[in-house]
């Protein structure tokens, strides 16, 4: 037993380590694993590592995330996946609940760096949706999808038009692209078993698997059904069908907390805007932008509840499809669908790129110039996210005073 604890606090020390460091965004999380858990730590082997990154970008949810909590699970269990997820993930929630808190004592429509902030959103997710559609429509069909979607949802702005979207780009996908092949990654021969080998003595059984995907569609299925019942509750609906549906990575998920969380009423458009420019600059998964919110309509009960909901999916989708993953990735049908429902993100992003962020952040030609030079800075001079965003505050002041 001592030598299971031991392995548990290395477990959370290892990850709340990268949790303060890992600043970039999903893909670079996924570097500061690889380096950290399989050339320094030895924790899983070049195959197994790449078919864990194989399956999470598979699933919907925070994809560094995932990676982080089946890393733990083959390192220590049930458990030990939890410890990885609550190292990776607290510094960011911290961080992010501390700053709803200072800002809580400001006048938000007045301050230019706040101003400033959501000019660096704008930057940021315009270089998400750059990155991404290179990669996920790179031919006139996808884009096609694309951009069907990002009309779509901005014309229909109702609770369920992201679903529908997702849903319907999905079985697009399926009728177009089911022939094209297995998913990306080893050949199926070569790795048997996720994390195989001596440094990885813990399995997830089947029967654990359906259990937790079974608790993962309950969840889905009765929230709906429970959040008139307390405002917690529908806090956790929103959240939990949130991280149920957000494919893509982090920035993704911006319109559909928007649509929930201002919507709702919970927050305004300015503070939104403004969590959303300060969670670039905080290290660990973007999902925690749901503990800022959560913290701002809640206090820190609602921080809790919103980080817990939000990420719930993500834990459950990996236990119960570890064991299953072989059956996933040599299916055609399975990449089918994952293909249209890709191109459909892209088109999600780009219409939460003009409604709200454009819309309520770009008002002046000063604002546009702003927003421009930290696109050309975070796109072609590569600086971090984090110190664009810094750079985007200092402009806000800038503009401000020039005002």
């Amino acid at each position: 037993m001592r030598s299971k604890i031991k392995l548990w606090l290395e477990i959370l020390r290892v990850s709340g380590k990268l949790g303060l460091l890992s600043f970039g965004g999903p893909t670079a999380h996924l570097g500061y694993f690889h380096n950290e858990y399989v050339k320094r730590r030895k924790w899983l082997d070049e195959a197994g590592y790449a078919e864990l990154v194989a399956l999470c970008q598979f699933l919907p949810g925070p994809a560094s995330s995932q990676v982080g909590i089946g890393i733990g699970i083959v390192r220590g269990g049930l458990l030990g996946g939890l410890l990885s997820f609550l190292g990776f993930t607290l510094p960011s929630v911290v961080l992010l609940v501390l700053f709803e808190w200072l800002l809580s004592g400001t006048d938000v429509s007045r301050a230019g760096w706040l101003q400033g902030l959501q000019l660096a959103a704008v930057a940021v997710v315009a270089h998400a949706i750059w990155g991404m559609g290179q990669k996920l429509t790179p031919d006139r069909t996808r884009m096609t999808i694309a951009a069907v979607a990002a009309g779509a949802v901005l014309l229909w702005q109702t609770a369920y038009s992201q679903v529908a979207v997702i849903l319907l780009a999905g079985l697009v996908g399926l009728w177009l692209y089911r022939k094209t092949g297995a998913l990306s990654g080893p050949s199926p021969d070569s790795v048997s078993v996720i994390g195989s080998g001596a440094a990885s003595p813990y399995r997830i059984g089947r029967g654990a698997a359906i259990a937790s995907l079974s608790i993962f569609a309950a969840l889905l299925l009765l929230l709906p059904w429970l959040r008139d019942w307390d405002p917690l509750l529908a806090m956790a609906d929103s959240f939990y069908r949130t991280g149920s549906l957000v494919f893509g990575g982090g920035h993704v998920v911006l319109p559909l907390l928007e649509r929930e969380a201002v919507g709702a009423g919970w927050i305004s458009e300015q503070q939104f805007l403004a969590g959303y420019g300060a969670a670039q600059a905080v290290p660990g998964p973007l999902f925690t932008f749901a503990s800022y919110i959560g913290a701002a309509s809640n206090g820190l009960i609602g921080a809790i509840v919103a980080t817990a909901s939000i990420f719930l999916p993500a834990f459950l989708l990996v236990v119960g499809t570890l064991p299953f993953w072989q059956l996933l990735r040599r299916s055609p049908a399975a990449q089918g669908i994952l293909t249209g429902v890709n191109a459909a993100v892209v088109g999600l992003l780009l219409a939460a790129l003009y409604d709200p962020i454009w819309k309520h952040a770009v008002v002046s030609t000063a604002d546009f110039v702003a927003a421009l030079v930290l696109f050309i800075l975070l796109v072609f001079w590569k600086l971090p996210p984090w110190l664009v965003v810094l750079a985007g505050a200092a402009a806000g002041i800038v503009i401000e005073l020039a005002a």
